[in-house]
C-alpha cells in the first residue's frame, strides 16, 4: 500500500512537470498561452466625459468635466493631458497620484489636486483591492485638444 501511494505521488509530480513543461509548445502550436501561464495584469481606470463646451468668454479654451471610475487595484497607464490644466476632486475612495518629478501623493474623498498644462501622470491608482475609488476631473483645454494622451508602450 506505501508502494502505492509513493507511486502516485511520483506520477502526480511528474504531471505537473510535465504540463508545465509543455506549455510554451501548447502556445506555439495553437496560439494560445494556458491559463496557468497567464500574467495577470491590474485593471485599468475608465474615464467617462460628463461635458464638453467652449468656453464663451476664453476664445479657443474648452471646458470637459469628466468621471474617472477606478475598479479595486485598477491604475491608469501613464499619461499626459496635452496642454490642458487639470482639477481632480475624489468623490469616492483613495486614489495615489504622481506627477513627473514629484513624490507621490495619496488623495481621500473630499481632497482633490492640479495638474499643470504639459504635466505628466505617471501614476493614478485605487489603492484599495476590494473598494472602488472615484474622480471628478475638470480640464481646461484647447479647443480641438485630445484630454488624455496615454505614454506610447514600451
Amino acid at each position: 500500500m506505501i508502494r502505492v501511494r509513493i507511486a502516485c505521488g511520483f506520477l502526480a509530480g511528474g504531471m505537473v512537470v510535465a504540463s508545465a513543461a509543455c506549455a510554451p509548445a501548447v502556445e506555439r502550436a495553437t496560439g494560445e498561452v494556458p491559463v496557468a501561464a497567464t500574467v495577470s495584469q491590474p485593471p485599468s481606470d475608465k474615464l467617462s466625459p460628463l461635458l464638453e463646451q467652449a468656453l464663451p468668454n476664453v476664445k479657443g479654451k474648452t471646458f470637459t468635466s469628466a468621471i474617472v471610475d477606478f475598479p479595486p487595484a485598477a491604475r491608469s497607464v501613464p499619461h499626459r493631458h496635452g496642454n490642458a490644466f487639470v482639477y481632480a476632486y475624489v468623490l469616492e475612495g483613495t486614489v495615489r497620484s504622481q506627477l513627473g518629478g514629484e513624490p507621490a501623493h495619496t488623495y481621500r474623498q473630499g481632497e482633490n489636486w492640479v495638474e499643470s498644462p504639459g504635466a505628466h501622470h505617471v501614476l493614478a491608482e485605487n489603492t484599495s483591492r476590494t473598494q472602488p475609488a472615484k474622480l471628478l476631473v475638470i480640464f481646461i483645454s484647447n479647443t480641438g485638444d485630445k484630454i488624455k494622451i496615454d505614454d506610447p508602450p514600451r
